[in-house]
Protein backbone atom coordinates (compact mmCIF):
# COMPACT_ATOMS: atom_id res chain seq x y z
CA UNK A 1 0.00 0.00 0.00
CA UNK A 2 2.98 2.35 0.66
CA UNK A 3 3.82 2.58 -2.95
CA UNK A 4 0.60 3.52 -3.99
CA UNK A 5 0.54 6.37 -1.53
CA UNK A 6 4.22 7.55 -3.03
CA UNK A 7 2.85 7.42 -5.95
CA UNK A 8 -0.37 9.42 -5.10
CA UNK A 9 2.42 12.12 -3.81
CA UNK A 10 4.81 11.51 -6.74
CA UNK A 11 1.56 12.38 -9.35
CA UNK A 12 0.16 15.44 -7.10
CA UNK A 13 3.30 17.12 -7.46
CA UNK A 14 3.93 16.78 -11.38
CA UNK A 15 0.20 17.99 -11.36
CA UNK A 16 1.43 20.96 -9.37
CA UNK A 17 4.29 21.82 -11.38
CA UNK A 18 2.37 21.37 -14.82
CA UNK A 19 -0.12 23.85 -13.66
CA UNK A 20 2.80 26.47 -12.48
CA UNK A 21 4.25 26.77 -15.69
CA UNK A 22 0.79 28.64 -16.67
CA UNK A 23 0.92 30.89 -13.45
CA UNK A 24 1.98 34.66 -14.47
CA UNK A 25 4.56 34.10 -11.06
CA UNK A 26 6.89 31.43 -10.77
CA UNK A 27 6.22 29.45 -7.45
CA UNK A 28 8.88 27.40 -5.38
CA UNK A 29 7.83 23.56 -6.49
CA UNK A 30 9.29 22.61 -2.84
CA UNK A 31 6.39 24.72 -1.22
CA UNK A 32 3.96 23.27 -2.29
CA UNK A 33 1.86 21.69 0.72
CA UNK A 34 -1.08 22.23 2.58
CA UNK A 35 -1.39 25.47 2.93
CA UNK A 36 -0.86 25.99 -0.97
CA UNK A 37 -3.76 23.39 -1.60
CA UNK A 38 -6.06 25.40 0.70
CA UNK A 39 -5.05 28.26 -1.26
CA UNK A 40 -5.26 26.98 -4.62
CA UNK A 41 -9.00 25.24 -5.39
CA UNK A 42 -7.46 24.64 -8.82
CA UNK A 43 -4.96 22.50 -7.63
CA UNK A 44 -7.00 21.20 -5.05
CA UNK A 45 -9.67 19.72 -7.39
CA UNK A 46 -6.76 18.72 -9.36
CA UNK A 47 -6.69 16.04 -7.17
CA UNK A 48 -10.73 14.97 -7.36
CA UNK A 49 -9.91 15.46 -11.30
CA UNK A 50 -7.42 12.26 -11.24
CA UNK A 51 -9.70 9.80 -9.66
CA UNK A 52 -12.53 11.05 -12.47
CA UNK A 53 -9.68 9.19 -15.51
CA UNK A 54 -9.32 5.87 -13.07
CA UNK A 55 -12.90 4.87 -14.02
CA UNK A 56 -13.81 1.84 -15.45
CA UNK A 57 -14.88 1.88 -18.55
CA UNK A 58 -15.80 -0.58 -21.23
CA UNK A 59 -12.48 -0.86 -22.86
CA UNK A 60 -11.30 -4.07 -20.14
CA UNK A 61 -12.12 -6.98 -22.69
CA UNK A 62 -11.97 -8.93 -19.70
CA UNK A 63 -14.33 -11.32 -21.86
CA UNK A 64 -11.29 -13.02 -23.29
CA UNK A 65 -10.79 -14.62 -20.05
CA UNK A 66 -14.39 -16.07 -20.36
CA UNK A 67 -16.40 -18.55 -22.53
CA UNK A 68 -17.31 -15.26 -24.52
CA UNK A 69 -14.08 -14.38 -26.64
CA UNK A 70 -10.57 -15.26 -26.95
CA UNK A 71 -7.78 -12.65 -27.58
CA UNK A 72 -4.96 -13.57 -30.43
CA UNK A 73 -2.21 -12.62 -28.24
CA UNK A 74 -1.09 -15.06 -26.95
CA UNK A 75 0.93 -13.08 -24.34
CA UNK A 76 -1.96 -11.42 -22.73
CA UNK A 77 -2.79 -11.39 -19.54
CA UNK A 78 -5.93 -12.34 -19.34
CA UNK A 79 -5.65 -15.36 -21.67
CA UNK A 80 -2.78 -16.45 -19.71
CA UNK A 81 -4.79 -16.05 -16.20
CA UNK A 82 -7.66 -18.13 -18.03
CA UNK A 83 -5.40 -21.03 -19.31
CA UNK A 84 -4.38 -21.98 -16.17
CA UNK A 85 -1.93 -19.01 -14.74
CA UNK A 86 -3.64 -17.06 -12.16
CA UNK A 87 -2.35 -16.95 -8.85
CA UNK A 88 -2.44 -14.09 -6.09
CA UNK A 89 1.45 -13.37 -7.18
CA UNK A 90 -0.47 -13.30 -11.05
CA UNK A 91 -4.02 -11.59 -11.55
CA UNK A 92 -4.49 -9.68 -14.37
CA UNK A 93 -7.86 -8.54 -12.88
CA UNK A 94 -6.75 -7.12 -10.16
CA UNK A 95 -8.62 -4.53 -8.87
CA UNK A 96 -6.39 -3.53 -5.67
CA UNK A 97 -4.54 -0.92 -7.46
CA UNK A 98 -7.77 1.16 -7.21
CA UNK A 99 -6.74 2.34 -4.09
CA UNK A 100 -4.44 4.72 -4.71
CA UNK A 101 -7.79 6.98 -6.32
CA UNK A 102 -9.07 6.34 -3.03
CA UNK A 103 -5.99 7.93 -1.62
CA UNK A 104 -6.31 10.98 -4.06
CA UNK A 105 -10.04 11.43 -2.92
CA UNK A 106 -9.22 11.39 0.75
CA UNK A 107 -5.94 13.88 0.38
CA UNK A 108 -8.81 16.10 -1.53
CA UNK A 109 -11.54 15.15 1.16
CA UNK A 110 -8.99 16.60 3.50
CA UNK A 111 -8.84 19.82 2.23
CA UNK A 112 -12.29 20.69 0.87
CA UNK A 113 -13.86 22.24 3.99
CA UNK A 114 -11.09 24.92 4.28
CA UNK A 115 -10.58 25.95 0.30
CA UNK A 116 -12.37 28.91 -0.08
CA UNK A 117 -13.77 27.70 -3.83
CA UNK A 118 -15.92 31.17 -4.53
CA UNK A 119 -15.60 34.77 -3.27
CA UNK A 120 -19.24 35.09 -2.99
CA UNK A 121 -20.25 33.11 0.67
CA UNK A 122 -22.71 30.94 -0.84
CA UNK A 123 -21.99 30.00 -4.12
CA UNK A 124 -18.63 28.92 -1.93
CA UNK A 125 -20.49 26.52 0.15
CA UNK A 126 -22.88 25.26 -2.83
CA UNK A 127 -19.09 24.32 -4.74
CA UNK A 128 -17.88 22.61 -1.40
CA UNK A 129 -21.07 20.72 -1.22
CA UNK A 130 -21.14 19.41 -4.82
CA UNK A 131 -17.23 18.98 -5.21
CA UNK A 132 -17.63 16.93 -1.87
CA UNK A 133 -20.25 15.09 -3.40
CA UNK A 134 -18.60 13.97 -6.32
CA UNK A 135 -15.15 12.55 -4.06
CA UNK A 136 -17.67 10.69 -1.39
CA UNK A 137 -19.33 9.58 -4.83
CA UNK A 138 -16.23 8.47 -6.18
CA UNK A 139 -14.21 6.86 -3.14
CA UNK A 140 -17.67 4.99 -2.99
CA UNK A 141 -16.96 3.49 -6.30
CA UNK A 142 -13.47 3.06 -6.17
CA UNK A 143 -14.04 0.98 -3.03
CA UNK A 144 -17.03 -1.59 -4.84
CA UNK A 145 -14.12 -1.85 -7.44
CA UNK A 146 -11.81 -3.25 -5.00
CA UNK A 147 -14.70 -5.49 -3.41
CA UNK A 148 -15.79 -6.57 -7.16
CA UNK A 149 -12.52 -8.01 -7.29
CA UNK A 150 -11.76 -9.38 -3.97
CA UNK A 151 -14.85 -10.16 -1.79
CA UNK A 152 -14.84 -13.80 -0.85
CA UNK A 153 -14.43 -16.93 1.77
CA UNK A 154 -11.37 -16.03 3.71
CA UNK A 155 -8.93 -18.20 5.20
CA UNK A 156 -10.83 -18.56 8.33
CA UNK A 157 -14.35 -19.43 6.26
CA UNK A 158 -15.88 -15.77 6.94
CA UNK A 159 -17.21 -13.88 3.99
CA UNK A 160 -15.09 -11.28 3.65
CA UNK A 161 -15.15 -7.66 2.31
CA UNK A 162 -11.75 -5.63 1.99
CA UNK A 163 -10.32 -2.77 4.19
CA UNK A 164 -12.32 0.78 3.82
CA UNK A 165 -10.09 4.01 4.01
CA UNK A 166 -11.81 7.08 5.21
CA UNK A 167 -8.70 8.80 5.80
CA UNK A 168 -5.51 9.72 3.59
CA UNK A 169 -2.92 8.08 5.08
CA UNK A 170 0.72 9.69 4.98
CA UNK A 171 3.54 7.02 3.46
CA UNK A 172 4.40 6.06 7.28
CA UNK A 173 0.91 5.72 8.39
CA UNK A 174 -0.46 2.14 9.22
CA UNK A 175 -1.70 0.32 6.77
CA UNK A 176 -2.20 -3.24 8.59
CA UNK A 177 -5.35 -3.20 9.08
CA UNK A 178 -7.89 -5.68 8.90
CA UNK A 179 -10.53 -6.50 5.66
CA UNK A 180 -14.53 -5.63 7.22
CA UNK A 181 -16.85 -8.49 6.67
CA UNK A 182 -18.60 -8.49 3.28
CA UNK A 183 -21.92 -7.14 4.95
CA UNK A 184 -20.00 -4.23 6.80
CA UNK A 185 -17.79 -3.14 3.44
CA UNK A 186 -21.75 -2.74 1.49
CA UNK A 187 -22.84 -0.95 4.45
CA UNK A 188 -19.26 1.62 4.69
CA UNK A 189 -20.36 2.05 0.60
CA UNK A 190 -23.53 3.45 0.99
CA UNK A 191 -22.82 5.39 3.72
CA UNK A 192 -20.44 7.14 1.58
CA UNK A 193 -23.36 6.85 -1.26
CA UNK A 194 -25.97 8.09 0.89
CA UNK A 195 -23.89 11.51 1.80
CA UNK A 196 -23.52 12.29 -1.32
CA UNK A 197 -26.97 12.20 -2.20
CA UNK A 198 -27.29 14.54 0.76
CA UNK A 199 -25.24 17.03 -1.29
CA UNK A 200 -25.84 16.22 -4.74
CA UNK A 201 -28.19 17.53 -7.60
CA UNK A 202 -29.80 14.49 -9.12
CA UNK A 203 -29.03 16.33 -12.25
CA UNK A 204 -26.79 19.16 -14.03
CA UNK A 205 -29.07 21.53 -15.59
CA UNK A 206 -29.30 25.18 -16.90
CA UNK A 207 -33.09 25.18 -16.82
CA UNK A 208 -34.24 27.08 -12.99
CA UNK A 209 -36.96 24.18 -13.61
CA UNK A 210 -34.57 21.46 -13.07
CA UNK A 211 -33.42 22.66 -9.98
CA UNK A 212 -33.33 20.07 -7.20
CA UNK A 213 -35.85 20.52 -4.56
CA UNK A 214 -33.22 20.35 -1.77
CA UNK A 215 -31.67 23.90 -3.00
CA UNK A 216 -35.36 25.08 -4.09
CA UNK A 217 -34.61 28.29 -1.77
CA UNK A 218 -31.67 28.96 -3.39
CA UNK A 219 -31.78 32.03 -6.28
CA UNK A 220 -31.41 30.38 -9.07
CA UNK A 221 -28.64 32.27 -11.17
CA UNK A 222 -26.46 31.76 -7.87
CA UNK A 223 -27.44 27.66 -8.08
CA UNK A 224 -26.49 27.48 -11.87
CA UNK A 225 -23.09 28.53 -11.10
CA UNK A 226 -22.48 25.58 -8.49
CA UNK A 227 -25.05 22.71 -10.52
CA UNK A 228 -25.18 24.38 -14.13
CA UNK A 229 -24.93 22.00 -16.86
CA UNK A 230 -21.23 22.82 -16.98
CA UNK A 231 -21.14 19.70 -15.00
CA UNK A 232 -22.60 17.17 -16.42
CA UNK A 233 -19.66 14.55 -16.92
CA UNK A 234 -19.42 14.91 -13.35
CA UNK A 235 -20.96 12.15 -10.67
CA UNK A 236 -24.98 13.06 -9.55
CA UNK A 237 -27.61 12.08 -7.73
CA UNK A 238 -29.09 10.22 -10.25
CA UNK A 239 -25.74 8.28 -11.19
CA UNK A 240 -25.39 7.88 -7.37
CA UNK A 241 -28.90 5.97 -7.43
CA UNK A 242 -27.81 3.78 -10.12
CA UNK A 243 -24.59 2.81 -9.04
CA UNK A 244 -26.29 1.93 -5.61
CA UNK A 245 -28.44 -0.52 -7.43
CA UNK A 246 -25.73 -2.09 -9.42
CA UNK A 247 -23.22 -2.16 -5.53
CA UNK A 248 -26.80 -4.23 -4.34
CA UNK A 249 -27.51 -6.93 -7.38
CA UNK A 250 -23.96 -7.51 -6.77
CA UNK A 251 -24.73 -7.95 -2.68
CA UNK A 252 -27.56 -9.95 -3.24
CA UNK A 253 -25.86 -12.88 -5.87
CA UNK A 254 -25.63 -16.10 -5.06
CA UNK A 255 -22.48 -15.93 -4.70
CA UNK A 256 -22.37 -13.33 -1.80
CA UNK A 257 -25.28 -12.76 0.43
CA UNK A 258 -27.91 -14.27 -1.75
CA UNK A 259 -30.26 -11.95 0.41
CA UNK A 260 -34.02 -11.21 -1.26
CA UNK A 261 -33.13 -7.77 1.04
CA UNK A 262 -30.73 -6.25 -1.34
CA UNK A 263 -32.55 -7.99 -4.60
CA UNK A 264 -35.07 -5.57 -3.38
CA UNK A 265 -33.17 -2.37 -2.79
CA UNK A 266 -31.37 -3.28 -6.21
CA UNK A 267 -35.07 -3.48 -7.54
CA UNK A 268 -36.50 -0.53 -5.93
CA UNK A 269 -33.75 1.74 -7.07
CA UNK A 270 -33.71 0.47 -10.64
CA UNK A 271 -37.58 1.34 -10.80
CA UNK A 272 -37.28 4.96 -8.97
CA UNK A 273 -34.53 5.36 -12.27
CA UNK A 274 -36.53 3.69 -15.03
CA UNK A 275 -40.13 5.46 -13.66
CA UNK A 276 -38.14 8.53 -13.62
CA UNK A 277 -37.15 8.93 -17.29
CA UNK A 278 -40.26 7.86 -18.52
CA UNK A 279 -40.85 3.67 -17.15
CA UNK A 280 -40.21 0.78 -19.77
CA UNK A 281 -41.55 2.57 -22.45
CA UNK A 282 -38.68 4.85 -21.91
CA UNK A 283 -36.33 2.11 -23.23
CA UNK A 284 -34.21 4.21 -26.16
CA UNK A 285 -34.87 2.48 -29.21
CA UNK A 286 -31.61 3.18 -30.69
CA UNK A 287 -29.84 2.52 -27.58
CA UNK A 288 -28.62 -1.03 -28.64
CA UNK A 289 -25.90 0.66 -30.55
CA UNK A 290 -24.35 3.76 -28.84
CA UNK A 291 -20.97 3.63 -30.00
CA UNK A 292 -20.92 4.08 -33.92
CA UNK A 293 -22.37 7.82 -34.68
CA UNK A 294 -20.94 11.40 -33.13
CA UNK A 295 -24.77 11.50 -32.29
CA UNK A 296 -24.29 8.61 -29.95
CA UNK A 297 -22.68 11.08 -27.52
CA UNK A 298 -26.46 12.69 -26.75
CA UNK A 299 -28.79 9.42 -26.49
CA UNK A 300 -31.31 8.79 -23.62
CA UNK A 301 -29.49 5.68 -23.77
CA UNK A 302 -26.40 6.99 -21.79
CA UNK A 303 -26.46 8.14 -18.28
CA UNK A 304 -22.91 8.49 -17.65
CA UNK A 305 -19.96 8.69 -20.03
CA UNK A 306 -16.80 10.32 -20.19
CA UNK A 307 -15.17 13.19 -22.20
CA UNK A 308 -15.84 12.51 -26.22
CA UNK A 309 -11.88 12.63 -28.24
CA UNK A 310 -11.37 12.38 -31.74
CA UNK A 311 -7.61 11.94 -31.50
CA UNK A 312 -7.47 8.38 -31.45
CA UNK A 313 -8.83 5.72 -32.96
CA UNK A 314 -6.80 2.76 -30.77
CA UNK A 315 -9.69 0.27 -30.33
CA UNK A 316 -10.68 0.28 -33.92
CA UNK A 317 -6.36 -0.01 -35.30
CA UNK A 318 -6.44 -3.32 -32.11
CA UNK A 319 -9.72 -4.68 -33.95
CA UNK A 320 -10.67 -4.43 -37.21
CA UNK A 321 -10.21 -7.12 -39.36
CA UNK A 322 -6.45 -7.36 -41.31
CA UNK A 323 -8.12 -6.60 -44.34
CA UNK A 324 -9.18 -3.05 -43.13
CA UNK A 325 -5.59 -2.74 -41.68
CA UNK A 326 -6.60 -4.02 -38.17
CA UNK A 327 -5.32 -6.06 -35.85
CA UNK A 328 -8.13 -8.59 -34.96
CA UNK A 329 -7.53 -8.62 -31.72
CA UNK A 330 -10.72 -9.48 -29.62
CA UNK A 331 -12.30 -12.83 -31.35
CA UNK A 332 -15.57 -13.40 -30.06
CA UNK A 333 -16.89 -17.11 -29.97
CA UNK A 334 -18.89 -19.48 -30.90
CA UNK A 335 -20.72 -20.12 -27.34
CA UNK A 336 -21.54 -16.61 -27.40
CA UNK A 337 -23.03 -16.84 -30.48
CA UNK A 338 -25.04 -19.48 -30.12
CA UNK A 339 -26.77 -16.91 -27.35
CA UNK A 340 -28.16 -15.59 -29.75
CA UNK A 341 -31.59 -16.73 -30.54
CA UNK A 342 -33.75 -16.84 -33.55
CA UNK A 343 -35.20 -13.83 -35.28
CA UNK A 344 -38.66 -15.04 -33.51
CA UNK A 345 -36.61 -15.10 -30.02
CA UNK A 346 -36.54 -18.62 -29.81
CA UNK A 347 -32.95 -20.21 -28.69
CA UNK A 348 -31.31 -22.50 -31.66
CA UNK A 349 -31.38 -25.53 -29.70
CA UNK A 350 -35.18 -24.86 -29.07
CA UNK A 351 -35.84 -24.27 -32.70
CA UNK A 352 -35.48 -26.51 -35.57
CA UNK A 353 -38.19 -24.62 -37.93
CA UNK A 354 -35.90 -21.64 -38.36
CA UNK A 355 -32.20 -22.60 -37.63
CA UNK A 356 -30.48 -24.01 -40.57
CA UNK A 357 -26.62 -25.10 -39.68
CA UNK A 358 -25.59 -24.35 -43.71
CA UNK A 359 -26.68 -21.40 -42.73
CA UNK A 360 -26.43 -20.25 -39.41
CA UNK A 361 -26.49 -16.49 -39.35
CA UNK A 362 -29.79 -16.59 -41.30
CA UNK A 363 -32.75 -15.64 -39.43
CA UNK A 364 -30.72 -14.74 -36.67
CA UNK A 365 -31.42 -11.90 -33.41
CA UNK A 366 -30.53 -8.63 -35.11
CA UNK A 367 -28.10 -8.24 -32.63
CA UNK A 368 -25.61 -10.84 -33.74
CA UNK A 369 -24.94 -8.64 -36.65
CA UNK A 370 -24.70 -5.20 -34.79
CA UNK A 371 -21.85 -6.65 -32.36
CA UNK A 372 -20.43 -9.67 -34.34
CA UNK A 373 -18.75 -9.58 -37.45
CA UNK A 374 -19.33 -13.04 -39.00
CA UNK A 375 -18.36 -15.10 -42.05
CA UNK A 376 -19.77 -13.12 -44.96
CA UNK A 377 -20.91 -10.12 -42.53
CA UNK A 378 -20.70 -6.57 -43.67
CA UNK A 379 -18.33 -4.31 -41.38
CA UNK A 380 -17.93 -0.17 -42.98
CA UNK A 381 -19.89 -1.41 -46.70
CA UNK A 382 -17.06 -3.85 -46.93
CA UNK A 383 -17.81 -8.03 -46.90
CA UNK A 384 -15.39 -9.81 -44.78
CA UNK A 385 -14.94 -13.66 -44.75
CA UNK A 386 -13.07 -15.64 -42.63
CA UNK A 387 -13.55 -18.97 -43.79
CA UNK A 388 -11.89 -21.04 -47.08
CA UNK A 389 -10.67 -18.68 -49.45
CA UNK A 390 -10.71 -15.33 -47.48
CA UNK A 391 -7.58 -14.71 -47.36
CA UNK A 392 -5.77 -12.57 -44.69
CA UNK A 393 -9.09 -12.30 -42.82
CA UNK A 394 -8.95 -16.37 -42.04
CA UNK A 395 -8.73 -18.27 -38.93
CA UNK A 396 -5.01 -18.13 -37.99
CA UNK A 397 -3.64 -16.94 -41.40
CA UNK A 398 -1.53 -14.41 -39.82
CA UNK A 399 0.17 -15.07 -36.28
CA UNK A 400 -1.57 -12.75 -33.66
CA UNK A 401 -3.37 -10.18 -36.11
CA UNK A 402 -6.37 -12.93 -37.68
CA UNK A 403 -9.44 -14.47 -35.74
CA UNK A 404 -8.70 -17.55 -34.27
CA UNK A 405 -12.79 -18.36 -33.74
CA UNK A 406 -13.82 -17.39 -37.24
CA UNK A 407 -15.46 -14.07 -35.63
CA UNK A 408 -13.97 -10.03 -35.22
CA UNK A 409 -15.70 -7.69 -33.08
CA UNK A 410 -17.97 -5.03 -33.87
CA UNK A 411 -19.50 -4.16 -30.96
CA UNK A 412 -17.63 -0.83 -29.70
CA UNK A 413 -15.72 0.02 -33.26
CA UNK A 414 -16.82 3.40 -35.32
CA UNK A 415 -17.08 1.51 -38.67
CA UNK A 416 -16.20 4.77 -39.88
CA UNK A 417 -12.80 5.15 -39.70
CA UNK A 418 -10.18 4.81 -41.97
CA UNK A 419 -6.93 2.67 -41.19
CA UNK A 420 -4.31 3.43 -44.03
CA UNK A 421 -1.93 1.20 -45.60
CA UNK A 422 0.29 3.41 -43.73
CA UNK A 423 -0.93 2.77 -40.60
CA UNK A 424 -2.08 6.28 -40.44
CA UNK A 425 -5.99 7.16 -39.28
CA UNK A 426 -8.84 9.37 -40.19
CA UNK A 427 -10.41 9.30 -37.00
CA UNK A 428 -13.95 9.74 -35.93
CA UNK A 429 -15.24 10.81 -32.09
CA UNK A 430 -14.69 7.88 -29.44
CA UNK A 431 -17.64 7.89 -26.51
CA UNK A 432 -17.18 6.05 -23.40
CA UNK A 433 -19.99 5.09 -21.72
CA UNK A 434 -19.72 4.35 -17.70
CA UNK A 435 -23.75 3.85 -17.06
CA UNK A 436 -26.46 3.05 -19.53
CA UNK A 437 -30.16 3.03 -18.87
CA UNK A 438 -29.85 -0.84 -20.28
CA UNK A 439 -27.68 -2.05 -17.08
CA UNK A 440 -30.60 -0.73 -14.92
CA UNK A 441 -33.38 -2.50 -17.17
CA UNK A 442 -31.39 -5.46 -16.47
CA UNK A 443 -30.77 -4.87 -12.87
CA UNK A 444 -34.60 -4.22 -12.34
CA UNK A 445 -35.41 -7.66 -14.49
CA UNK A 446 -32.51 -9.93 -12.44
CA UNK A 447 -33.68 -8.27 -8.70
CA UNK A 448 -37.47 -8.69 -9.36
CA UNK A 449 -37.15 -12.09 -11.00
CA UNK A 450 -35.73 -13.26 -7.82
CA UNK A 451 -37.86 -11.43 -5.31
CA UNK A 452 -41.46 -13.08 -7.14
CA UNK A 453 -40.68 -14.76 -10.45
CA UNK A 454 -41.43 -14.00 -14.00
CA UNK A 455 -44.24 -11.07 -13.19
CA UNK A 456 -43.62 -9.76 -10.34
CA UNK A 457 -43.70 -6.43 -10.29
CA UNK A 458 -41.55 -3.60 -8.66
CA UNK A 459 -42.50 -0.17 -9.12
CA UNK A 460 -44.85 -1.13 -11.41
CA UNK A 461 -42.75 -3.38 -14.07
CA UNK A 462 -41.97 -7.07 -14.07
CA UNK A 463 -39.06 -8.82 -15.14
CA UNK A 464 -41.24 -10.28 -18.32
CA UNK A 465 -41.86 -6.71 -19.20
CA UNK A 466 -38.51 -5.46 -19.38
CA UNK A 467 -37.32 -8.37 -21.37
CA UNK A 468 -40.12 -7.98 -23.94
CA UNK A 469 -39.03 -4.26 -23.83
CA UNK A 470 -35.04 -4.98 -24.79
CA UNK A 471 -36.93 -7.91 -27.62
CA UNK A 472 -38.98 -5.51 -28.87
CA UNK A 473 -36.10 -2.91 -29.55
CA UNK A 474 -33.94 -5.61 -31.36
CA UNK A 475 -36.18 -6.57 -33.52
CA UNK A 476 -37.14 -9.70 -32.62
CA UNK A 477 -40.29 -10.93 -34.23
CA UNK A 478 -43.70 -11.38 -32.60
CA UNK A 479 -41.07 -11.69 -28.72
CA UNK A 480 -44.47 -11.92 -26.43
CA UNK A 481 -45.04 -15.60 -28.14
CA UNK A 482 -41.83 -16.63 -26.60
CA UNK A 483 -42.01 -14.79 -23.69
CA UNK A 484 -45.24 -16.69 -22.60
CA UNK A 485 -43.70 -20.01 -22.59
CA UNK A 486 -41.36 -19.06 -19.80
CA UNK A 487 -43.64 -19.22 -16.17
CA UNK A 488 -40.52 -20.44 -13.66
CA UNK A 489 -38.90 -18.46 -11.62
CA UNK A 490 -36.04 -20.49 -13.06
CA UNK A 491 -36.26 -20.11 -16.36
CA UNK A 492 -36.57 -16.26 -15.94
CA UNK A 493 -33.16 -16.66 -14.51
CA UNK A 494 -31.56 -18.39 -17.44
CA UNK A 495 -33.60 -15.92 -19.90
CA UNK A 496 -32.39 -13.00 -18.28
CA UNK A 497 -28.67 -14.03 -17.51
CA UNK A 498 -28.44 -14.50 -21.25
CA UNK A 499 -30.16 -11.37 -22.39
CA UNK A 500 -27.46 -9.68 -20.11
CA UNK A 501 -24.88 -11.68 -21.99
CA UNK A 502 -26.19 -10.83 -24.91
CA UNK A 503 -26.92 -6.64 -24.71
CA UNK A 504 -23.92 -5.80 -22.25
CA UNK A 505 -21.46 -8.11 -23.97
CA UNK A 506 -18.15 -6.63 -24.32
CA UNK A 507 -18.46 -3.65 -21.99
CA UNK A 508 -17.19 -5.86 -18.76
CA UNK A 509 -19.81 -7.28 -17.57
CA UNK A 510 -19.19 -11.28 -18.04
CA UNK A 511 -16.14 -12.20 -15.93
CA UNK A 512 -17.94 -10.52 -12.75
CA UNK A 513 -21.25 -11.95 -13.81
CA UNK A 514 -20.18 -15.93 -13.86
CA UNK A 515 -18.58 -14.68 -10.28
CA UNK A 516 -21.11 -13.76 -8.67
CA UNK A 517 -23.47 -15.89 -10.17
CA UNK A 518 -21.31 -18.79 -8.89
CA UNK A 519 -21.00 -20.29 -12.10
CA UNK A 520 -18.65 -22.90 -13.67
CA UNK A 521 -15.76 -20.80 -15.05
CA UNK A 522 -14.31 -23.96 -16.96
CA UNK A 523 -14.98 -25.16 -20.71
CA UNK A 524 -14.09 -24.89 -23.75
CA UNK A 525 -14.30 -22.05 -26.07
CA UNK A 526 -15.15 -22.94 -29.62
CA UNK A 527 -14.80 -21.09 -32.69
CA UNK A 528 -16.21 -22.18 -36.58
CA UNK A 529 -14.32 -22.97 -39.81
CA UNK A 530 -16.08 -22.45 -43.13
CA UNK A 531 -14.32 -25.17 -45.58
CA UNK A 532 -16.65 -23.76 -48.31
CA UNK A 533 -19.30 -25.69 -48.51
CA UNK A 534 -20.20 -26.33 -45.04
CA UNK A 535 -19.45 -24.76 -41.20
CA UNK A 536 -17.54 -27.39 -38.58
CA UNK A 537 -17.22 -26.14 -34.99
CA UNK A 538 -13.93 -26.79 -33.76
CA UNK A 539 -12.00 -25.90 -30.35
CA UNK A 540 -9.94 -22.93 -29.62
CA UNK A 541 -8.97 -22.38 -25.91
CA UNK A 542 -9.89 -24.33 -22.71
CA UNK A 543 -10.35 -22.34 -19.87
CA UNK A 544 -8.92 -23.23 -16.73
CA UNK A 545 -9.15 -21.66 -13.14
CA UNK A 546 -8.91 -23.72 -9.98
CA UNK A 547 -11.94 -24.15 -7.69
CA UNK A 548 -11.54 -21.17 -5.88
CA UNK A 549 -11.56 -18.43 -8.65
CA UNK A 550 -15.06 -17.45 -7.89
CA UNK A 551 -13.40 -15.42 -5.44
CA UNK A 552 -10.16 -13.56 -6.79
CA UNK A 553 -6.95 -13.65 -4.45
CA UNK A 554 -5.63 -10.62 -2.46
CA UNK A 555 -2.26 -10.20 -4.20
CA UNK A 556 0.42 -12.03 -2.53
CA UNK A 557 2.86 -9.05 -1.93
CA UNK A 558 -0.01 -7.42 0.38
CA UNK A 559 -0.30 -10.34 2.35
CA UNK A 560 3.59 -10.81 2.96
CA UNK A 561 3.45 -7.17 4.27
CA UNK A 562 0.58 -6.72 6.17
CA UNK A 563 -0.22 -9.33 9.05
CA UNK A 564 -4.06 -8.80 9.80
CA UNK A 565 -4.83 -9.07 5.99
CA UNK A 566 -6.60 -12.39 5.69
CA UNK A 567 -5.97 -14.18 2.40
CA UNK A 568 -8.99 -15.54 0.12
CA UNK A 569 -9.57 -19.31 0.73
CA UNK A 570 -7.10 -21.56 -1.70
CA UNK A 571 -4.47 -18.99 -2.81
Amino acid sequence: MEKHIRRILFLTLIIFIISCEEMLEPINENNLGLEYLEESPGFAEGLLLNAYTDIIGPYSFSEVATDDAVINRLSNGYRRMSTGELTSRYNPASRWSKYESVFYLNNFLSTVDIVEWNRDSLINELIKNRIKGEALGLRALFHFYVLEGHAGLGESGELLGVPYYEEFISPDGDFNVPRLSFTETIDKINKDFDEALNLLPMDYSNNPDDIDEKYAEIDPNIYLKAFGDQNNLRISGRIIKALKARVALFAASPAFLNDPTYYQQAAELAAELINDNGGVGSLDITGSEFYNEDSDAYLSEILWRGSITSTSSYQEVENFPPSLNGKGKINPSQNLVDAFPMANGIPIENDNSWYIAAYPYLSRDPRLKMYILYNGGTFGGNVINTGFGAGIDRIDSIAEKSTRTGYYLKKLLRPDVTINNDGSTVNQLQIKSFLRYTELFLILAESANEIGGPNHQVGGISAYDVILALRNRANIINPEVYLQTIVSQEDMRELIRNERRIELCFEGFRFWDLRRWNENLNGTVNGIYYDGSMYSRIDVEDRIFNVNSVYMPIPNSEILKYSNLEQNQGW
